[in-house]
């Protein structure tokens, strides 16, 4: 074991402050390594290189992916972080750039800081000056040309591809004529929307690289998923061979899962997820272990390293705290994320606070411990990030810190649904007819189609039929057999890959040109006001100007307090497309506005989080038209329900006296919140529940003095999280969120959902809506109105075999530990609903 590391776990065990707080201890076992020789076949500059760097052998996998290669197969590998995937696909590539000076190849990656990785990880450049070259939205304009013309291995992502290179395919043709290698790293990441639209542009990337007389193989990489050659199919269109058992050695690992100890039993709140992930990871900074900290946000990662540096012991210079002590999320600037990544490889930097930016295979050298703060939402998310830690046979450290959200807390009670499950399946469907228009515009604009011509798994005819479309449309021509494109301008600048804003704010200060951040985060996050923290300095901000894209800021180093953006999100009714009766309630689908605006700002105190003030904001809204799907509940069958004590979603009736108690209990408080001690200001704080009141059987028993505390509204909204209260209703909104995928092969994040007992979607009746999160929407609430048989079929069938007692997240969503899951009354719902069929 690590020299540091058995010193700190043995202290941790025996510490009550800490090891009273381990929900769950799992230490993985080391294994050796498994090696094979180096291939008898390749190419004698590429042996010389390896033994150069001290590789004698190869690890089995890698041994495999060359065999299969070699055969001319596809190839999948699938084995954990720091197995050395990298070098199973740089082998056989550079072996055939070696042996054939027209070969090229190129390589994709879904980031920009994996391909800057990748090229200072190639063990031999091909020969000739910029022959292994980086491409993507960085590169200088006035070094273009010369990479479109030497150019043998190209690095660069899916968007650069899609609006940089295909379009202008007859400035690479040499590169295009001698392609025979693809390489996708990282595939996991190609999923929902995201992945639909790659699977496309790998379609069209096929279709250029046959009219160069080019068929090159495909090798992929991937994290640990559910069904990852099920995957590598969809998104190549082609079969593939997976690798997926790693020869290489791998360390004892440490997984602990710390749940923050409780600092108000009678609210059940516990200290906050930050505050105790900086206590560990000021732990791991003491005993000299190099540890990466995961956040789930900007703020909180700029939060965290702000806490670390002013924790740091008093000799400890403020210089070697800024430079050892740093933080890495995708609102630095190229220069600066390129810089700290060489930090973490050369061990300059002993700690990085990273957003999931960091949790795609970067090279950070030889971590040693990892702190998640907070479940990051999936299970093959956590292995991924837990993997960032040991490489070799040095034992590592990963531990989940969790936080107050329901899913973290049934997390820390039962540890065995982490360690037992299998990661999540990667889904797409790259034939969504949407999709295939757009991507059919930008291959058309690329090359014309033949009449015979198939597109992907599409057959001919199927092929026309969307050409035919785009006839209809005046966007193409026929010609001889042919379809031409005919419109203005240029497809792919109006198709986003990520169906995300391309827009960036750039954030300027006296100095120059600080940051940037993308548009629709900027009213939360650099309103005018807000203190924004770079590089864990404060700035406050001056103006925005979102038309204008920038934001003023100044230094603000003395300033006592950090700013929440309040806001809120209201969903309307636009147009109801479609709608028909279930039994006890209503299906529909209709064309929606989601509309969130920041309405105001509070100010908290670094130190204790104390709010200082509150501060209006006039904002526009962020608002998204979009298409929803949803299921209302009819008078009777609310009736129906409430009958057969199954309706828990009613607003509550505090009874006559509440009033009275209300104001009781806020005198007893002396009119402060008792969690953080502030006073009300010109507005009365809330009084809480301690106990929820739908559990008593009567108001007299719930509003008893001994129950009641009064909290300001963000208290209460923690004290309410705390609780964990899931109506049936809200279960049944979670349920069908996490099934609606199975039917529409999309991600979850793909959809965004909404659960109301007065909805104005359903004429203050209760709703469950999922809306889709892409503006305009891709049909999606279309096929679940028409596939509504089946999901419902599959939410009954989830509910009656899932074993729990009242919710969990494999069914309604994690419950209470007092019975507040709503598994129950969100059956009964599903049973009303599907009556019948």
């Amino acid at each position: 074991m690590n020299a540091a590391l058995r010193p700190l776990l043995a202290r941790w065990r025996t510490e009550p402050s800490i090891g009273g707080n381990i929900a769950a201890w799992r230490t993985l076992p080391a294994h050796p390594p498994e090696y094979r020789p180096l291939p008898a076949e390749l190419h004698p500059a590429l042996r010389a290189a390896l033994r150069a760097q001290g590789i004698e052998a190869l690890y089995t996998h890698q041994a495999l992916v060359w065999k299969h290669v070699q055969r001319g197969e596809h190839s999948l590998l699938c084995t954990p972080t720091a197995s050395g995937k990298t070098l199973a696909y740089n082998l056989p590539v550079l072996d055939a750039l070696l042996r054939s000076p027209e070969a090229t190849a190129l390589y994709l990656f879904p980031a920009k800081a994996l391909a800057q990785d990748q090229l200072l990880a190639l063990p031999l450049a091909p020969s000739g000056e910029g022959s292994a070259a980086l491409y993507d939205g960085d590169t200088a304009a006035a070094a273009r040309p010369a990479i479109r013309k030497r150019a043998r291995l190209l690095l660069t992502n899916p968007d650069m591809l899609h609006f940089g290179i295909l379009p202008y395919h007859t400035r690479w043709a040499r590169f295009f004529r001698g392609l025979r290698f693809v390489v996708l790293d990282e595939i996991h990441a190609y999923r929902g929307v995201f992945g639909s639209h790659v699977a496309n542009l790998l379609r069209r990337l096929e279709r250029i690289a046959r009219f160069y007389g080019a068929a090159p193989r495909f090798l992929l990489t991937s994290a640990t998923i559910g069904n990852p050659q099920e995957h590598a199919h969809r998104l190549i269109g082609q079969p593939v061979r997976l690798v997926s058992h790693s020869g290489a050695p791998r360390g004892r690992r440490h997984i602990l899962f710390y749940n923050p100890p409780v600092v108000d039993k009678a609210l059940g709140l516990r200290s906050g997820v930050l505050t105790e992930t900086a206590h560990l990871a000021a732990d791991l900074l003491a005993c000299g272990l190099q540890t990466l900290v995961f956040t789930r946000s900007r703020r909180s990662a700029e939060w965290l390293l702000r806490t670390l540096r002013r924790s740091r012991s008093p000799g400890t210079q403020q210089a070697d705290a800024e430079e050892t002590l740093r933080a890495y999320h995708s609102n630095y600037l190229p220069a600066e994320r390129r810089r700290m990544e060489r930090g973490l490889r050369s061990g300059r930097i002993r700690l990085a606070v990273a957003t999931n930016a960091l949790e795609l295979g970067v090279d950070l050298g030889g971590m040693q411990a990892v702190l998640l703060a907070g479940y990051p939402g999936a299970i093959a998310s956590a292995w991924q990030q837990a993997g960032r830690a040991g490489r070799g046979a040095g034992d590592s450290l990963a531990v989940l810190v969790a936080g107050a959200a329901p899913l973290d807390q049934f997390l820390m009670r039962h540890p065995e649904y982490f360690f037992g499950r299998s990661p999540e399946r990667a889904l797409i469907n790259p034939n969504h007819p949407l999709l295939l228009l757009d991507h059919l515009r930008c291959a058309l604009y690329e090359l014309p189609f033949d009449a015979k011509t198939a597109f992907g798994s599409l057959s001919p005819q199927e092929t026309r039929t969307f050409l035919d479309v785009l006839l209809r449309r005046g966007e193409a021509h026929p010609a001889g057999g042919r379809y031409l494109w005919a419109a203005e301008g240029y497809p792919a600048a109006e198709v986003s890959l990520r169906s995300a804003s391309a827009r960036r704010i750039t954030l300027d200060t006296p100095q120059g040109r600080l940051a940037t951040i993308d548009a629709p985060s900027a009213p939360a996050f650099v309103h005018p006001g807000a203190v924004y923290l770079h590089n864990a300095r404060p700035y406050l901000v001056e103006t925005l100007d979102l038309q204008a894209g920038r934001a003023s800021l100044h230094p603000a180093d003395d300033i006592p307090y950090y700013t929440r953006a309040q806001g809120q999100t209201e969903v309307l009714l636009r147009t109801t497309l479609e709608r028909a009766p279930l039994p006890g309630g209503q299906r529909a689908r209709g064309d929606l506005e989601v509309s969130s605006r920041v309405t105001g700002f509070r100010q908290l105190a670094w130190e204790d989080n104390l709010p200082l003030g509150e501060f209006p904001l006039e904002l526009p809204a962020e608002t998204l038209f979009t298409q929803g799907f949803w299921i209302s509940l009819t008078e009777t069958g609310v009736e129906q329900l409430a009958a057969a004590a199954m309706w828990d979603s009613a607003p509550n009736d505090y009874g006559p006296g509440w009033p009275a108690r209300r104001e009781a209990a806020r005198a007893r408080d002396g009119y402060r919140c008792r969690m953080c001690g502030a006073p009300e200001r010109g507005r009365a704080h809330h009084v809480h529940h301690k106990t929820p009141f739908r559990l008593f059987r009567n108001p007299a028993e719930a509003n008893r003095l001994d129950n009641l505390v009064t909290l300001c509204p963000a208290c209460h909204r923690r004290a309410e999280q705390a609780v964990r209260v899931h109506s049936g209703l809200a279960g049944l909104g979670y349920l069908l969120h996490h099934l609606a995928p199975l039917l529409l092969m999309c991600d979850p994040g793909d959809l965004g959902r909404h659960s109301h007992p007065r909805s104005p979607l359903a004429a203050g009746q209760p709703a469950v809506l999922l809306y889709e999160r892409i503006p305009g929407g891709l049909g999606f609430s279309t096929q679940l109105f028409e596939r509504y048989t089946e999901l419902l079929a599959m939410a009954r069938q989830r509910i009656a075999e899932c074993p729990c007692e009242d919710g969990c997240p494999s069914c309604t969503g994690p419950g209470g530990e007092d019975g507040s899951g709503g598994k129950a009354a969100a059956g009964a719902m599903l049973d009303m609903l599907a009556e019948g069929r």
